[in-house]
């Protein structure tokens, strides 16, 4: 059983919360530099809204681990590591480049099992962004929180990817792409540029790279090689951690019924995100 109150952190389903921001020409001309890849001109690309409606937390209200501390928006789970572990998103509208937009956010779902290396929890958030009223984009958003591993405890057996990639791009996660990300989206968790804490403290190899970013380059490969397409809804799982010692790749290939399928490898070639885009026609 896990080693906290679940129904203390299930009392958190249905609490929201709403912000607003401005899709900036500036921030999204930053990102666009980060990315290597050239700015857009009339509306956002699939998933480039992450880098809005930041958690902007005084230092006072942070946590060890560098986000805010607990127990505000999101449940108070006593476990050290957070991570994004996966999500669903729906592209209803284009969002333009200077709109104003308002974010809602609700908790939908609190739950918890006992993995392989100790207890786990798992908190579902659904986000609606709007523009002028209406919802431009749905998004439901997976948090796994987990313990620090026991010394000795074996890593999780890796798993294969799909295979069959009809397209790959190699990918150097140094830690300037990794802080410059950071810096875009207010994030303050120190496992992305903090590498003493997060081999210390955590216990990780080096540093760890954002699981949003990562998705955003498994979007940015589809762009590349189908620059007409559009995204009507995209999903994504993260599988394993990848780090800033070496190298990994992003693949993809079209499946099915205007889907396309794409995924991340570590360097050793297992799988580390799984995603799947739907396109319109």
């Amino acid at each position: 059983m896990p080693a906290f109150d679940l129904s203390l952190l299930q009392q958190w389903v249905g609490k929201t919360e709403t912000l607003h921001d401005t899709v900036h020409p500036g921030t999204i001309a930053a990102l666009a530099a980060t990315l290597d890849l050239p700015a857009p001109a009339a509306a956002l690309p699939p998933l480039w809204h992450w880098i809005l409606f930041w958690s902007a937390a005084p230092g006072a209200q942070l946590g060890e681990d560098g986000h805010p501390r607990r127990g505000g928006f999101l449940p108070p789970v006593p476990l050290p590591r957070r991570m994004w572990a996966g999500g669903r998103l729906t592209f209803i509208h284009p969002v333009p480049i200077g709109a104003d937009l308002t974010r809602k956010s609700t908790i939908r779902d609190v739950q918890a099992k006992d993995g392989a290396t100790g207890p786990l929890a798992f908190v579902t958030v659904r986000h609606e962004i709007a523009h002028d009223g209406v919802t431009a984009i749905t998004e439901e958003h997976d948090i796994v929180y987990r313990g620090l591993p026991a010394p000795g405890t074996p890593a999780p057996a890796a798993k294969a990817p799909p295979g069959g990639a009809e397209w790959s791009r190699t990918i150097v996660p140094d830690p300037v792409l990794l802080f410059r990300y950071s810096a875009l989206t207010f994030n303050g968790h120190r496992i992305h540029y903090d590498r003493s804490y997060v081999t210390d403290v955590e216990g990780y190899p080096g540093l760890i790279v954002h699981g949003p970013l990562i998705a955003t380059l498994l979007l940015e490969l589809l762009r590349a090689r189908l620059p007409d397409a559009k995204v009507a809804s995209f999903s994504f799982r993260a599988v394993a951690p990848l780090f800033d010692t070496a190298p990994f790749t992003v693949r993809g290939k079209r499946g099915p019924d205007g889907t396309v399928l794409l995924w991340a490898e570590t360097p050793d070639g297992a799988l580390a995100m799984q995603a799947e885009a739907q396109l319109t026609e």
